[in-house]
């Protein structure tokens, strides 16, 4: 062929074409492993892409104030100014979950605005009636709603006493006992039902005098949840808003917080419109979107780092199997452009279909993983995920990215045959020592990683052992064929005692480290990252479940609808009672720094009567004493304290669930942090910063011989449980997490899995010559079959053994850094790991060699 034509053929692709083509056709087993691996990629990062867009646009769902055109409510958010690391101050922000409420007299300031047709004053309370608790507002709240609540029988309420009930409370004409209040100020009084309402529900709607009256007897005098705004017909949400927060900021007002908040943590009111009107109603869905947002990223980190693992590992191992055949092409005069182009476009064809199907599964899958989170209460109450159709298309940006992550790694894999001169490119290469260089330099990080872990606390020690983790299993597979010599040094001599079958098997392992590091490097990553994300959940969980064993004294729990604010006193005077303590859940939030940037960390706490804490609910007291909890005073878990710096006597500062700022001074520090939260407050405390008292929990210790039937006897209605559960407390995102972990740990087994079998398999297809020679030179396959079980035992028990190894350096900083125990993993879950490590190195190894081990007379390789 002339010059000139052959520079036509390459422009036009004809050879490049040629060769991808038949590469594809020829090698379809091997590319099966790699479109496996490519479209459970692009369907899990699709997935995560489609949930990450949802959470972005997610909002709080609109219902109470559905027909406000705008309201105005305080700001549910507090902010903290900090100045990083050797850069500018930096402001950070985290959401609230206890209502910051508005003052009373923004309602004549917001009546005044132009365009206002009227405003409407909303309070809310607790109730109760019949033993239920319920929710009290005024009846002119329910026109805010979008479709204003209706009467299915009777009038509206009027005078003070008289009340709209929902359906299945009362009957119109029926009078019914009210409680309200909080602590000494509860009482009762009795109502006329007027009305009855379809759309109550819990709702008991009094007028509007009375409710205003009664809300502040709970506590909320001059006080209001929100501002419904009505406007006139005409009037643009963003002209009504602007007017409004005008003329707001010109009477100079703020929520009711402002006093007691941060000097750098203002606190105007805010005037919401569309879905923003939601965030006044459901108080944590607006919080919730950042901590899923940040999770849902840390998951996809994960997966994309895995998948890059688990890709370049099937590309790299199906093109190892060509290595001949591509040093042969370059042999016979094949361009290095030729031979880059024509693996870049056989892996491209494989790579598009992959990846197209991942993303159309992508839709599905995200469907099925909103339905799980709803389902397990990982997505609080009120918060709204909208899947617009546009949304859709999200998957093809993730898979794009697969194909490109697929298409380098061909590249980078086919780059020495293609950069070999024709008459070297048949000679076989040793890894190099670069290679090993730059796994022992990793190998070195991951512990330096792992040592810094167990310096820190919370966030920052996760953060720390996952990036340990991460390191050293790239370390190990940059180390697998040492690695692999190093295990059948371990391995050999007791195999060559099982006779012919463990004699075969060790002499191929050790003859063939690169191939036995190749498939032990999976093993290695499936068993270090699912170790490190089960092992690491279940060590809190586990410490934290001992702990609040340890810390439960009380005999029995007594709770419910029935029991009044102040049942603890009354429990304390009962006969036979010896001590009595009332505990409620909250939250606070703490300003600091980690790792030299400002963050907020919202954190679930304990209030508590301190009265005889320890016989009811023992925290372990290090130093000081709880019996000096009172307001303006906190116990500290100790190692909360050593981080802080603080023993009793000193002060802390930090922010409540209203975002009221406080200093309080130690009065003790304890050991059960796990299970009690770090932070133990006075129940006072606690709960003058809450939306609404918490229903009432009291953990009584009883005399010996007591019953607890007095207790039943004393509030019908309540629940008095023996034996109580212990009290624990749980993080907001606590469900969140361990939903997600339950994917992350399927999604890298699902990865692992693949890679095992693909890189495995392929072994065992190259292999069909040698074992046909095997048997040509006289061993039968019943030998054959013991080698290959022998080789597939020793790789699992390499790959288990490295794999934790590699997971215990830095599980075990982590663990003694945040529950100072040694890591735990439940059995069940273990053995599960063993058994599926197992089994897949078992079938992989045997399935594809059943060919060679076919017939009594093998047929020679052709």
């Amino acid at each position: 062929m002339k010059r000139g034509d052959r520079r036509d053929v390459v422009r036009g692709g004809g050879v490049v074409a040629l060769l991808a083509a038949r590469g594809a056709r020829t090698h379809r087993r091997a590319w099966a492993a790699v479109f496996a691996a490519l479209a459970l990629g692009s369907l899990l990062l699709g997935t995560l892409g489609l949930a990450a867009g949802s959470a972005a646009l997610g909002h709080a769902r609109v219902e109470r104030y559905a027909g406000a055109d705008a309201v105005v409510a305080g700001t549910q958010s507090t902010r903290y100014t900090a100045k990083p690391w050797g850069s500018e101050p930096r402001t950070v922000r985290a959401g609230l979950t206890e209502r910051v409420r508005v003052p009373a007299r923004a309602l004549d300031v917001v009546r005044e605005v132009p365009g206002v047709r009227a405003v409407i004053a909303d309070v809310a309370f607790p109730v109760t009636a019949h033993g239920r608790a319920l929710t009290g507002r005024p009846w002119e709240a329910a026109r805010l709603a979008s479709a204003p609540a209706r009467l299915s029988e009777g009038q509206p309420p009027n005078g003070a006493r008289e009340i709209v009930v929902g359906e299945g409370v009362a009957r119109a004409g029926d009078r019914l006992s009210i409680a309200y209040g909080t602590g000494s100020a509860t009482d009762t009084h009795t109502y006329t039902v007027t009305g009855v309402s379809a759309d109550a529900r819990r709702t008991v709607h009094f007028s509007r005098d009375e409710a205003h009256r009664l809300a502040d007897r709970a506590g909320k005098a001059g006080e209001l949840d929100a501002i419904g705004v009505l406007a006139d017909s005409g009037v643009p949400d963003d002209v009504l808003r602007a007017r409004v927060r005008h003329t707001l900021d010109a009477a100079h007002l703020r929520d009711v917080s402002a006093p007691h908040r941060a000097d750098d943590d203002p606190a105007p009111l805010r005037v919401l419109t569309g879905d923003a009107r939601g965030e006044a109603e459901f108080l944590a869905a607006a919080p919730a979107r950042m901590p899923l947002l940040q999770v849902l990223a840390s998951l996809a980190s994960v997966v994309v780092l895995v998948g890059v693992l688990v890709v370049t590992s099937t590309v790299a191992q199906a093109l190892r199997q060509r290595a001949r055949e591509l040093a042969l092409l370059r042999a016979v005069g094949a361009t290095p452009w030729q031979l880059r182009r024509a693996v870049g476009r056989e892996v491209g064809r494989i790579a598009v279909l992959a990846a197209a199907v991942g993303s159309v599964g992508a839709v599905p899958a995200y469907l099925a993983l909103r339905a799980l989170l709803v389902g397990r209460g990982a997505v609080p109450e009120g918060l709204e995920l909208p899947f617009p159709p546009w949304l859709a298309a999200a998957p093809l940006g993730t898979a794009g990215l697969m194909v490109l992550i697929a298409w380098l790694t061909a590249l980078g894999c086919c780059a020495r045959a293609a950069r070999a001169r024709p008459a070297e490119a048949l000679r076989e290469e040793e890894p190099g020592r670069a290679r090993q260089l730059t796994g022992c330099v990793l190998l070195g990080l991951g512990a330096a990683s792992a040592g810094a872990g167990a310096f820190q606390h919370g966030a920052a020690a996760a953060a720390a052992a996952s990036a340990s983790a991460l390191t050293m299993v790239i370390g190990c597979a940059l180390l697998g064929p040492w690695l692999a010599r190093g295990a059948m040094r371990v391995l050999g001599a007791p195999m060559r005692r099982l006779g012919v079958g463990g004699r075969l098997a060790a002499s191929a392992c050790t003859a063939n480290a690169a191939r036995l590091g190749a498939a032990i490097t999976p093993v290695v990553l499936v068993t270090a990252f699912v170790l490190v994300q089960l092992a690491g959940g279940a060590t809190l969980g586990h410490e934290a479940a001992a702990q609040a064993r340890d810390a439960a004294r009380a005999d029995v729990a007594v709770s419910g609808p029935g029991v009044p604010y102040d049942a603890v006193e009354r429990i304390r005077r009962l006969p036979g009672v010896a001590a009595a303590t009332a505990v409620a859940h909250g939250t606070v939030v703490l300003p600091g720094k980690e790792l030299g940037e400002p963050g907020l960390e919202r954190l679930p706490v304990l209030g508590v009567t301190p009265r005889s804490l320890a016989r009811t609910l023992d925290p372990a007291v290090r130093e000081g004493s709880t019996d000096e909890l009172r307001p303006g005073t906190v116990a500290v878990g100790t190692d909360r304290a050593r981080t802080l710096g603080v023993r009793p006597g000193d002060h802390v500062q930090l922010r409540f669930g209203d975002g009221a700022e406080a200093r309080l001074r130690v009065v003790a520090t304890y050991e059960r942090a796990l299970a009690l939260g770090d932070f133990l407050f006075s129940y006072e405390e606690l709960t003058r910063h809450m939306t609404a008292p918490p229903p009432v929990r009291v953990l009584a210790a009883l005399a010996p011989g007591t019953s607890p039937t007095s207790l039943s006897t004393a509030f019908p209605g309540a629940r008095v449980e023996r034996n109580p559960v212990p009290e624990r407390v749980r993080a907001e995102d606590q469900a969140l997490g361990e939903v997600l972990t339950a994917v992350a740990v399927t999604a890298i087994g699902g990865f692992t899995v693949i890679a095992v079998l693909s890189t495995l398999t392929l072994i065992s297809v190259g292999r069909g010559p040698e074992l046909r020679q095997l048997r040509l030179a006289g061993a039968d396959r019943r030998r054959l079959r013991r080698m290959l079980l022998l080789e597939s035992a020793a790789t699992a028990t390499a790959g288990l053994s490295l794999g934790t190894a590699t997971a215990a350096l830095p599980l075990l900083a982590f663990a003694l850094s945040a529950a100072g125990r040694l890591p735990w993993l439940p059995p069940g879950q273990g053995a599960l790991i063993v058994a599926v490590v197992v089994l897949t190195t078992t079938s992989a190894t045997l399935l594809p060699a059943l060919g060679a081990l076919r017939g009594r007379y093998p047929v020679a390789a052709r």
